[in-house]
Formats: C-alpha cells, sequence, structure tokens
C-alpha cells in the first residue's frame, strides 16, 4: 500500500500548472522509466501495438511514394523535402495514436545501462517488436498491391515504387549501415524530444523536423524499407502487363531488386545501422551526460 498524501491546508494556493517543456536532464529520467514501463508490457498487447506501428510507418511510406510521383520536374532537394513532410505521417501516428516501435525502442538502452531493466528484457522488447513492424509493414504492402494503387497515373506510382525499392537494394553493406546509423540518430532524436512535450501540436512539431531531415537527406530506416522494398517486389512480380505496356519499362530493368539483396543488402546492415544510431549515439550518448552519476 502506499501512503497516504498529506491533506493541503485549506489557505493554501493551488500548485500551478507547467506547461513549458521537460529540459533535457528530465527528458533522460523519463525515458529511463518509459523504457523500464516498455519492457515490462505482456507478449500480446506489446506485439499488436507493434504490428500497428509497423502499419502506420507504411502508411508514412504511401504517401511519401505518392507525392514523389512525378516529382522529378521540381528541383531535387524541394522534391525530396516534400517527400520528407509526406513521411512524418508515420511517426505522428506511432507517437500519437500509440504504438511500439523498434527504432524508437532503441532508446530503451538508457533503462538498461541504469540498472532498471536487463539485457533480457531489452532482447525480449526488441525482438517481439521487430517482428511484429514487419509483419504489419509487410501486410500493409501487401494490401497496397491489392488496391491497384500503383495503376493510378497511368502507372506513374508503380514505377517510383519500384525505382524506390530497386535503388535501395543496390546500395553497398557499407552505405546502407551508415544511412541506417544517421536515419536512427534522427529518428530517436524526433522521440527524445516528443518526451519534452505537453500537447499533441508539440509532439507533431517536433517530429516534422528529424524526419523531414533523414528522409530529405536518403537516410535509411529499417522499418520503412520493410514496406518500401516488398511493395517494389510485389509489383514486379505480380503486376498485370498493363503496368509494364504504359509505363514502357520492364522487370529486368530493375535486376537488383530481390528478395535476398532486399534482406542481406539492405534489412539486415539498416538495421545494425539504426542500433548503432539510436542507442550509441543517443540513448548512450545522453545517458553519460545526464544520468551515468544519478
Amino acid at each position: 500500500m502506499s501512503a497516504t498524501p498529506p491533506e493541503r491546508p485549506m489557505h493554501a494556493a493551488p500548485e500551478p500548472s507547467r506547461f513549458d517543456a521537460l529540459l533535457p536532464p528530465e527528458i533522460a529520467a523519463r525515458a529511463e522509466d518509459i523504457g523500464a514501463a516498455k519492457a515490462a508490457l505482456p507478449t500480446v498487447p506489446l506485439f499488436m501495438l507493434s504490428v500497428l506501428a509497423g502499419a502506420f510507418i507504411a502508411l508514412g511510406s504511401v504517401l511519401f511514394t505518392t507525392v514523389m510521383t512525378g516529382a522529378g520536374g521540381l528541383p531535387w532537394g524541394i522534391a525530396r523535402l516534400l517527400g520528407g513532410v509526406s513521411f512524418c505521417l508515420g511517426l505522428v501516428l506511432v507517437v500519437v495514436a500509440g504504438a511500439e516501435l523498434f527504432t524508437g525502442n532503441n532508446l530503451l538502452i538508457m533503462a538498461l545501462v541504469s540498472g532498471k531493466i536487463r539485457l533480457r528484457a531489452v532482447l525480449r522488447n526488441w525482438g517481439i517488436v521487430y517482428a511484429g513492424n514487419f509483419l504489419g509493414a509487410i501486410a500493409t504492402a501487401a494490401l497496397m498491391f491489392l488496391t491497384g494503387q500503383f495503376m493510378m497515373a497511368r502507372g506513374q506510382v508503380g514505377l517510383a515504387a519500384l525505382t524506390i525499392a530497386h535503388e535501395k537494394c543496390r546500395l553497398d553493406w557499407i552505405e546502407a549501415f551508415s544511412r541506417g546509423i544517421l536515419c536512427n540518430a534522427l529518428v530517436c532524436l524526433a522521440v527524445w524530444l516528443c518526451l519534452s512535450c505537453r500537447s499533441t501540436t508539440d509532439r507533431i512539431l517536433a517530429i516534422l523536423f528529424p524526419i523531414t531531415a533523414f528522409v530529405a537527406a536518403g537516410f535509411e530506416h529499417s522499418i520503412a524499407n520493410m514496406y518500401f522494398i516488398p511493395i517494389g517486389l510485389f509489383i514486379r512480380d505480380l503486376a498485370p502487363d498493363a503496368l509494364w505496356g504504359t509505363t514502357g519499362a520492364t522487370p529486368d530493368a530493375f535486376p537488383a531488386l530481390t528478395w535476398g539483396r532486399f534482406i542481406a543488402a539492405n534489412l539486415v546492415p539498416v538495421t545494425l545501422g539504426n542500433i548503432v544510431g539510436g542507442a550509441g549515439l543517443v540513448g548512450m550518448v545522453y545517458w553519460l551526460i545526464y544520468r551515468r552519476s544519478a
């Protein structure tokens, strides 16, 4: 039983409400507590929230692909900027609606090194969340294929999806790993900023700039790629002949787009890079600054 707090004297003034954002040391303490709570979530709700997060990030990827379709007439940087803003939908849904995202959960490292949870709990959380994210993202890709949306704009939406997926599979291992590091440093900084926020509006604004930056710069997010590359594979392997006749492209124009390269050349190095960027460059650095002596 918890102790009953003392009653406030009748003449005492009410405590003022605090509307300002948390300061970094307070964010660090909150990150540890939230990490410990996430590690204790039961398996079924944790997995279901993870499936939602995969689907949410996939929806942001759908919007990105749609916005990038036909954007070749714009300066490259402007087109990427618009695509980055559109992709923010994914993390907005994760943070505001509530879901469990592997890349953001790399911040559980703070609760681990503070001694609030054990390594086994971190690995359990990461494993369940990663699997749930994969299911949510690839299921959304399959559903999007069934909608036939890739045939819109005379097949240019499908061609954009194929090009995005193919370019990701063409990266060499070091490029994919390095882009994964920088990507999740920005994603976890967005999550870090959200921990300071007091309102939904604050959270959306906190997400906007870091996420736009990583997308515009061409960095690699493992969960987003669980949508981007499978939808390209579904289109290449299963699209009707009308797509190829309308766009003038052929499946042979995307030789690097294979399931094997998706896993070995993209998903593995990007995932490892995401862990280094999120757990190492953000979680561990802030723990060393603010919580090591706490």
